[in-house]
């Protein structure tokens, strides 16, 4: 109760605090100068005119400033400062002011910053920005673009690449025009066009991505007659809900992985160029290109691959789609082999707490996936794919605009694992067989411009079978009549959702959002002589209202939600029951600064098991420089463990489940509750005279509560228990990006991870986790043809160092495990051919060095003896695997 309070308290006072802070407009412009005096000079002339705050630096030439537009201008600003003897990028000032300065602070006046700083761009004045365009068609778009976004009136100029803006400040924002002019192609000088839109762009608009902006292309066609602005779906037109409101939102990404350099949080874009790296036949190999997320095999008679982050397993993850919650519960063990990397969009992946809007389960962060949406132009998919052990798949995507306002996407994926491979002679299957059969339908509707409504809608159904074990089982025959070892898996999960949103005429910064889904997911299952049956169905709402506070330097969410979650489960011959009931309510406020952006909310959820949950999370950014970014964040979370559904790889086992009880309501055990505390640093810098980026990052996870499982009690137990003590997870992580040479583009990463509780027998490391980590990526990608043809190649090396492995001393020698894993390395590589822009070939290998683990399975030869274990899985359990795909677009 009292950390209760305190919690209450400092929230409160930090909310207060932000309420009633300065709201203020931010402008940078080039002002000439050359020492202290002149800093002196400027910022005084620059403070006594109106302006709040003024900093200027003598190396940059830059001065930036912070006023009250109703009291004064930038224009009025620059000019007494020219009036005081500095030439800037508006105002020249007079011959015998400048020589009246003090000698030490005579600049070159030649050349002009227009000439030095900006090539020859054209000077501009107040609510004029550059934007990059061609042609008579780039500027209907150019102006349409605006005017969504609230402008009162837009006009651009294709001879200077100007746009003059005419709104209400306390309608809109210039911020939020520029953004809404990116999302239909066009850079501009605060935000760039995604590369997938800009390469949708007539022939005539496609103007030069490289010239400083406000020169203009020489692709200019001045003849163009003006062409209305192409139609877009419901992500693609609400400015208000991209920016501000993720749970209506339907996140626009580049083409390759990103770290957002506006988010408060660290969050990194994964687009479809990152995705094609890898085979990405799901979800769960969408991050094999990726530092940041560890994936393995977690067991070698199913096959089934897991998440880690920030050195925690998957499960402390929030893994949504489309912003709704969707691996959780009982499809933690396998739900991601059942969102086709076909289908994805683009996935947002956030280290540490997460907003508030979106729940209370995150605690190492969100992993959250888009699904393809209709873009401008119709567009059908097709992909072919077959691998060495057998496995085949198709998957056939379509998305096309119905009308004016509506449009859909069909996404159909089927696949079969058709081939019994044993590479390593113990009897048992390396890869299970089976099938899927997955199929979704998502259908927008956007009337934003006029009627200020959207809404997406989303049914999903998926069936999945496996079936593995030894290899002498025959899943046509009844368990009774064999004597082999079987394992047999039976997916299905059926997905309903909306999501509607209203902007508000005139309002672009307020709108109103509620998303609803039902979900229902049942699996039945046996490992051995070991049945699981489990059903859970879910229902989620969640009522967002956003708008500003004076201005949109102040913004705030606020709304509720509701979580209905009903589980029944099979056990051997137990059956355990439960239904929880969440509502829950939350407040969000963003402050923008001229250097900063801070995130605070907080969430009260009334847990019908768990009691009162009381969970703040706040995110702040600096700027310490234009290429230094400072990020901290801290926040809390909270969730109720499924100890079936999460430890399944270890049913492929003899050991005996145990659960130590402490009268807690689910499973006789209490929620599991956690911290985590972040702190980054982003660097940008140019090595080989390119661009390139480093990011430093540390995280760490403290548990007040959490279940663990205890597999070092006994090998033959599996016993679960609430932490008494401590129990903590340390991850740091530094990561490169750079381009040595033209499109070629390489990523080093490093990570470390330190995660110990305090188990019944003492404090031990957590099993299973490598304490150090290194990676590096390789991508190069030949220069495209006229008609779009290109080559690339991709490689990814790993190397993982020793983990900590279970204590199986009490067992015969010869079904110990030593005391830790050897290091490893594991190789993967494509290449791919894109004859055009509808015909692409690719072919590929995975772990190609070949490293496996040698007997993954203890005692294979008796699966129904005491010591049998297929779950002691630290490395690959298959070797070299090469596979081959096509995809085609029309």
């Amino acid at each position: 109760m009292k950390t209760l309070l305190k919690s209450l308290c400092l929230f409160s006072l930090l909310f207060t605090s932000l309420l009633y802070a300065q709201t203020i407009t931010k402008s940078t412009f080039l002002v000439k100068g050359d020492c202290a005096m002149c800093k002196e000079r400027i910022e005084t002339t620059a403070k006594k005119t109106g302006a709040k705050t003024a900093n200027w630096n003598a190396d940059s030439q830059k001065l930036e400033i912070e006023f009250d537009s109703t009291k004064t201008s930038a224009d009025t600003i620059l000019k007494k400062i020219a009036e005081v003897g500095h030439d800037n990028e508006k105002y020249r000032a007079s011959d015998d002011v400048y020589e009246k300065l003090a000698s030490c602070c005579h600049y070159e006046r030649e050349p002009s910053f227009l000439q030095k700083e900006i090539s020859a761009q054209p000077s501009k004045g107040d609510n004029q920005f550059f934007v990059r365009g061609n042609c008579g068609s780039c500027k209907a778009r150019i102006e349409k673009a605006a005017t969504s976004a609230g402008a009162d009136s837009a006009t651009w100029d294709a001879e200077t690449q100007i746009v003059t803006l005419n709104f209400n400040p306390s309608k809109t924002s210039s911020d939020l025009i520029l953004q809404k002019i990116a999302e239909v192609g066009h850079d501009n000088e605060k935000y760039t066009a995604r590369a997938d839109i800009y390469d949708k762009l007539p022939g005539c608009c496609l103007y030069d991505r490289e010239l400083p902006l406000g020169v203009k292309s020489d692709l200019v066609h001045h003849d163009e007659a003006p062409a209305p602005a192409p139609k877009k779906d419901f992500s693609q037109h609400a400015d208000h809900f991209d920016k501000s409101i993720e749970e209506v939102r339907l996140i626009k990404l580049a083409d390759a992985t990103a770290l957002s350099k506006k988010e408060a949080s660290l969050t990194f874009n994964i687009g479809t160029k990152e995705l094609l790296k890898a085979a990405c036949c799901n979800l769960s190999e969408s991050f094999e290109t990726n530092a940041t997320v560890d994936v393995s095999f977690t067991n070698a008679v199913t096959g089934t691959k897991q998440l880690k982050m920030l050195g925690l397993d998957q499960k402390y993850t929030a893994l949504t789609k489309e912003n709704l919650p969707s691996i959780r519960g009982l499809a933690a063990p396998y739900g991601l082999n059942l969102i086709p990397g076909r289908w994805i969009g683009g996935i947002q992946l956030t280290k540490g707490g997460s907003t508030v809007v979106n729940g209370y389960e995150s605690i190492t962060g969100q992993i959250n996936t888009e699904l393809l949406k209709a873009a401008e132009n119709p567009e059908t998919g097709v992909n072919i794919f077959a691998d060495a052990y057998g496995r085949v798949e198709t998957n056939i995507t379509s998305t096309s605009n119905l009308n004016e306002h509506w449009n859909q996407s069909v996404l159909l994926h089927g696949n079969a694992t058709l081939g019994k491979t044993d590479s390593n002679h113990d009897g048992f299957l390396d890869q299970p067989t089976g099938n899927q059969i997955n199929a979704t339908y998502l259908l927008n509707y956007n009337d934003l411009e006029h009627s200020g409504l959207g809404t997406h809608f989303g049914i999903s159904f998926v069936k999945d079978q496996r079936f593995g074990g030894q290899t002498a089982f025959d899943k046509m025959i009844d368990r009774s009549q064999q004597s082999a070892y079987g394992v047999g898996i039976d997916l299905s999960r059926f997905e309903i959702w909306n999501k509607t949103g209203y902007m508000f005429k005139d309002k672009p910064y307020q709108s109103i959002g509620w998303m609803n889904q039902f979900t229902t997911h049942q699996q039945n299952s046996f490992f051995g002589q070991r049945n699981y049956w489990g059903n859970q169905n879910t229902f989620y709402s969640n009522l967002v209202f956003e708008s500003i506070i004076g201005n949109t330097n102040n913004k705030f969410k606020t709304g509720a939600s509701f979580l209905y979650d009903q589980y029944d489960e099979d056990y051997l011959t137990h059956n355990y029951k439960r239904t929880e009931t969440v509502p829950g309510v939350f407040f969000e406020y963003t402050l923008t600064g001229l250097k900063y952006t801070l995130v605070a909310g907080a969430r009260t959820d009334f847990h019908n098991l768990a009691g009162t949950q009381f969970t703040p999370r706040v995110n702040f950014k600096y700027d310490v420089t234009d290429k230094t970014i400072l990020r901290l964040s801290a926040g809390r979370g909270f969730r109720t463990a499924n100890i079936f559904a999460e430890s399944q790889q270890y049913f492929g086992s003899n050991r005996q489940i145990e659960i130590l009880g402490n009268g807690g309501k689910i499973y006789d055990l209490q929620p599991e509750i956690a911290w985590n505390y972040g702190a980054s640093v982003q660097q940008e810098f140019k090595l080989f005279n390119r661009k390139a980026s480093l990011v430093a990052d540390f995280f760490r996870t403290d548990f007040q509560n959490q279940v663990l499982t205890d597999l070092d009690l006994s090998p033959q137990k599996i016993v679960f228990y609430n932490l008494e003590g401590k129990s903590f997870a340390n991850s740091f992580q530094t990561q490169l990006d750079f381009t040595p040479a033209k499109n070629l583009e390489m990523r080093l990463a490093y990570k470390y991870y330190d995660v110990q509780a305090d188990f019944l027998g003492g404090q031990r490391e957590i099993p299973f986790m490598a304490k150090n980590r290194g990676f590096f990526n390789a991508s190069y990608s030949t220069d495209k043809t006229d008609e779009g043809a290109f080559w690339n190649l991709d490689a990814t090396f790993q190397l993982i160092g020793q983990q900590k492995l279970p204590n199986l001393n009490s067992n015969p020698l010869e079904y110990r495990l030593p005391e830790y894993s050897k290091s490893y390395s594991t190789l993967n590589a494509q290449i791919s051919r894109n004859f055009n822009k509808s015909i692409r070939a690719y072919v590929g290998g995975e772990n190609l060095l070949g490293y496996t683990q040698s007997n993954p399975i203890i005692d294979a030869q008796n699966p129904f003896g005491n010591y049998f274990d297929a779950g002691m899985v630290y490395a690959p359990i298959m070797g070299a695997n090469v596979y081959f795909g096509l995809d085609f677009k029309f």
